[in-house]
């Protein structure tokens, strides 16, 4: 059986704080990440260009012979998933499968609150999607969320002010933006995989009752679940302990970010789509 690695994708740099944790649960497995740095951000875009842009990339990887591909991208998740799940892969490959982090972390966001009072801070795609208070809602009616919109946060950590004096400001504006929206807030998501690198900055203005959670480490121990009671898709998968980084833009200026991103050096090819 000819044995592939999994795909995990983003439209920049933040999936790679999602692949680090995988790579923490799932050491012995192939990965393939790809960034689509020279269309990025996603953030501000349609959800129909959003969703042929990510079809494209997904198609890329299943060219690559990957069986399984991560939307390790939030916003790539609210607005193209489900159309590629319901629509594309039945023509495209129905033995493969694509999943996303927007699912896996409305499952267990309940774990997190007492208050049942939740908040979602994210880039506008994803806020104007509403994909979060669908999911949660789903699977815990019982919980009220509020969300905030907060895109300048990308810009800051791609351009790595996130642990400068420069963050501050925009930083503490949001999360007074989402707790001035429902002072019964115990659990703060933070829905961008960007994110997690100012969460030193973000706990500066977050009281101590608040739990703030970031995405990886639930998407890394959800896909190991999902591996384990999916054989037939974990079967496929090639385990080497290999990692290999594409990007559709400038290969050194992707190396530079995706190794703060990832935490260690990153050589990445450049593909044209």
């Amino acid at each position: 059986m000819n044995k592939r690695p999994i795909g995990i994708f983003d439209s920049g740099y933040g999936g790679l704080t999602v692949l680090k944790e995988i790579c923490k649960e799932l050491p012995d497995y192939d990965f393939i990440y790809l960034g689509d740095n020279n269309r990025a951000p996603y953030g501000p875009l349609s959800f129909q260009t959003v969703y042929e842009y990510t079809l494209q990339c997904v198609k890329w990887f299943f060219q690559q012979g990957c069986p399984l591909v991560i939307l390790a991208c939030n916003t790539a998740s609210a607005k193209a998933l489900r159309t590629i799940q319901q629509n594309d892969l039945l023509t495209i490959d129905p033995v493969k499968r694509v999943l996303g982090v927007i699912r896996p972390t409305s499952e267990v966001i309940g774990n997190y609150t007492n208050t049942k009072h939740v908040g979602i801070m994210a880039t506008s795609g994803t806020v104007q999607s509403e994909s979060y208070l669908l999911e949660i809602q789903k699977f815990h009616p019982d919980i009220f969320v509020s969300q905030e919109a907060s895109p300048e946060w990308v810009n800051i950590v791609e351009n790595g002010k996130h642990l400068s004096d420069e963050a501050d400001a925009p930083v503490k504006m949001h999360i007074e933006n989402l707790i001035n929206k429902d002072k019964n807030i115990d659990c703060i998501l933070l829905a961008c995989t960007h994110y997690p690198l100012l969460i030193d900055k973000i706990k500066q203005f977050v009281p101590e009752n608040i739990n703030i959670i970031s995405q990886g480490e639930i998407v890394a121990k959800s896909l190991k679940a999902y591996l384990e009671n999916h054989v037939e898709i974990d079967n496929n998968c090639s385990k080497n302990g290999i990692v290999k980084f594409f990007t559709t833009g400038n290969e050194i200026d992707f190396n530079t970010h995706a190794t703060l991103f990832f935490g260690q050096n990153v050589n990445a090819s450049k593909i044209k789509l």
